[in-house]
């Protein structure tokens, strides 16, 4: 056996993201033997927080019932960095309803007993600058972090001038934690798992949405991956022999560019074949949507609160 093999292309321009559309920010996998990538939409998005997309030529060579030309060529691992994780009391310090994001919740339900329920049960947090803390604690009640976001009271959109941050990001710019804390992301309200081992698991894209559906549809347990690409093999461990169902939201179609429904479903053949769960992709927004809701990516909360 000869010694090429795949690996991230070090050096040479950059592509076009498949999956965000940003361009010049794809490292594309490349075959060492001809220096070639291996194909458009294999490689790594260099905006991790934003896009985070990564297919590797094992995934994508699976996926696609390809046999690659060598054996070795799975990049040998770094030695795994330890979890970061958070004092457990910094949730219980943090859990109010006074951000503008609950206010929202409370236009959408004006009894204020349903508003609490679903804020104790998500253990939402809020600064006070009236910001939301989506606290991710997972099913051992592990503290991984806190996603901090600041939303519109009435119209519950995200806020344009004020970017999301995190718990562990602002502790280490204020020099209360070490700047090598390893953050491991697990799902929103993955801390609801063990509540019900027989529910069915549905899992969506933003916090706000898990939230939301969680009032209207509770018969599942909603879990948020955070934005499109959160939906990744690690992260998905937890849900190893449950039935589970995938709400991606919206997107229109772009050059280049997979849609999220795409994107989601080839997830969904992966987690059943890494954790033999049964995971279906909804197609209730694909068929009952216009190109105008598309465009704007709605998502399964919307259409649950307009009937």
């Amino acid at each position: 056996m000869n010694n090429y093999r795949y690996t991230l292309q070090r050096k040479g321009s950059k592509l076009d993201c498949p999956a965000c559309g940003k361009k010049k920010r794809f490292v594309p996998y490349i075959d060492t033997a001809t220096g070639q990538p291996i194909h458009r939409t294999v490689g790594k998005c260099d905006r991790e927080s934003n896009c985070g997309y990564h297919l590797t030529p094992s995934e994508y060579f699976k996926s696609n019932n390809i046999k690659p030309k060598y054996t070795n060529f799975v990049p040998k691992p770094e030695p795994p960095k330890p979890m970061g994780l958070l004092p457990a009391d910094l949730v219980s310090q943090s859990e109010s309803m006074q951000s503008n994001f609950v206010a929202f919740l409370s236009t959408l339900f004006p009894d204020g007993a349903i508003v609490q329920n679903v804020c104790n049960k998500y253990r939402i947090g809020a600064t006070k600058q009236r910001e939301v803390i989506f606290w991710q604690v997972d099913e051992h009640n592990r503290v991984r972090s806190g996603k901090i976001m600041q939303y519109n009271p009435e119209t519950g959109k995200r806020s344009k001038t004020q970017p999301a941050n995190w718990v562990h990001s602002k502790m280490i710019k204020a020099g209360k934690l070490n700047a090598d804390f390893n953050l491991t992301q697990c799902f929103f309200g993955q801390h609801l798992l063990n509540n019900n081992p027989s529910a069915t698991v549905a899992i969506v894209e933003s916090e706000k949405t898990a939230t939301i559906a969680s009032v209207l549809m509770p018969k599942f347990i909603w879990l948020a991956a955070g934005q499109l690409h959160g939906l990744n093999i690690e992260k998905c461990s937890c849900l190893s022999g449950r039935n589970v169902m995938l709400f991606p939201d919206l997107s229109a179609k772009k050059e280049n560019r997979m849609r999220a429904f795409e994107i989601w479903s080839a997830k969904a053949t992966e987690i059943m074949k890494t954790y033999k769960c049964k995971v279906i992709v909804s197609d209730i927004l694909e068929k009952n949507s216009c190109e105008t809701e598309r465009a704007n990516g709605l998502d399964i909360a919307y259409y649950l609160i307009n009937g």
